[in-house]
């Protein structure tokens, strides 16, 4: 059974840091590429961070650049999310995603997807 869960989430001040973490069973991990998709209230989902598990290549969004960092244990099947300088804006749920292979498209392509964790940053 495929099995994607994000956790880590929670509620914060800006300024504030929170890791992420996604958690992954039932694939091949290390042939895939894992992303991390938040959707804030009433706004459409957005790819802001990916990780490609083959060769450890990262992509980020402009809105996060510079203060969020992906990484991963392809030993423990994990990847993990560490979110810096947190603002506002980056209220929302966070999902993470899988697609085999590299890291393609924000949103598209997912093969699996998991359930969501929030986070809350008050200003």
């Amino acid at each position: 059974e495929v099995q994607l869960q994000a956790s880590g989430g929670g509620s914060v001040q800006a300024g504030g840091s929170l890791r992420l973490s996604c958690a992954a069973s039932g694939f091949a991990f290390s042939d895939y590429a894992i992303s991390w998709i938040r959707q804030a209230p009433g706004k459409e989902r957005e790819g802001i961070s990916c990780i490609g598990n083959r060769d450890n290549s990262t992509y980020y969004v402009d809105s996060v650049k510079g203060r969020f960092i992906i990484s991963n244990d392809n030993n423990k099947n994990m990847v993990y999310l560490q979110m810096n300088n947190l603002k506002p804006e980056d209220t929302a749920v966070y999902f993470c995603a899988a697609e085999r292979g590299w890291c393609s498209n924000w949103l598209g392509g997912k093969n699996f997807w998991g359930k969501g964790t929030q986070v809350t940053v008050s200003s």
